[in-house]
């Protein structure tokens, strides 16, 4: 049946919309908890689901972070969605006591902080950053003499397009190159990553109607093709 891709299940939450997000286009997609079986996938996507030291936490103590690790260094492509984005970097503080911080998958390097909720004019905005949103290339080719980002993932999606956000916390990468597309909620975050094959989006795919569809659609392909 093609290509097999393993939607990471770390015990925080129910991920069957981004599973069947890849079934309905046409992929293998697996919903799993076992160490061996990600290692082996042609294919990853970490959801996002709950907080980042409680993910962790679950990942090291069932190995499948360092299955993710293994597998990403033999060449499998991975898609970090939300959570999945933020545990891609080398820390995070949430859920955290304070003053410590919980090491993450370290195979991006940068950080996450808590979304900024005072805008340069003063204003106060909502934390966490909940509804549709535009992301924002920051790499672009002209296709048609239409903006388009260069990389495979948003094959198809127009610059500006909304899509769905929940979160409080964003990442903050460490290299400029690494970052694909930018959001602005009182002030512009990271929103979407691009490392060879390895991606990262903030907003949720599974959540975001065609658009959102097509992303993970574009992602199934990239596994097909180098996977």
């Amino acid at each position: 049946m093609g290509a097999r891709i393993a939607v990471v299940d770390y015990h925080k939450g129910n991920l069957a919309s981004v599973q069947r997000g890849l079934s309905d286009a046409g992929f293998n997609a697996v919903i799993t908890d076992d160490a061996a079986a990600i290692r082996s996938a042609d294919g990853i996507v970490l959801p996002g689901v709950g907080a980042f030291a409680d993910a962790m936490a679950t990942m090291n103590e069932t190995g499948q972070a360092d299955a993710i690790r293994a597998a990403v260094s033999a060449g499998a492509p991975f898609l970090g969605i939300c959570l999945g984005l933020h545990l891609l970097f080398e820390w995070g503080d949430e859920g955290c006591p304070a003053g410590t911080r919980m090491e993450g998958l370290g195979i991006l390097p940068g950080h996450v902080m808590r979304v900024e909720s005072i805008d340069p004019a003063g204003n106060k905005l909502k934390v966490p950053h909940v509804g549709w949103n535009t992301v924002d290339f920051t790499q672009t080719v002209q296709i048609d003499g239409q903006a388009a980002s260069p990389v495979p993932l948003f094959a198809g999606v127009p610059d500006h397009s909304h899509f769905y956000f929940t979160h409080s916390y964003n990442v903050v990468a460490d290299s400029a190159d690494d970052v694909i597309a930018t959001t602005t909620h009182a002030r512009p975050f990271d929103s979407a990553v691009a490392h060879g094959l390895v991606f990262g989006v903030q907003f949720h795919p599974e959540k975001s109607s065609a658009l959102g569809l097509r992303v993970l659609s574009n992602f199934g392909t990239i596994v097909e093709s180098f996977g």
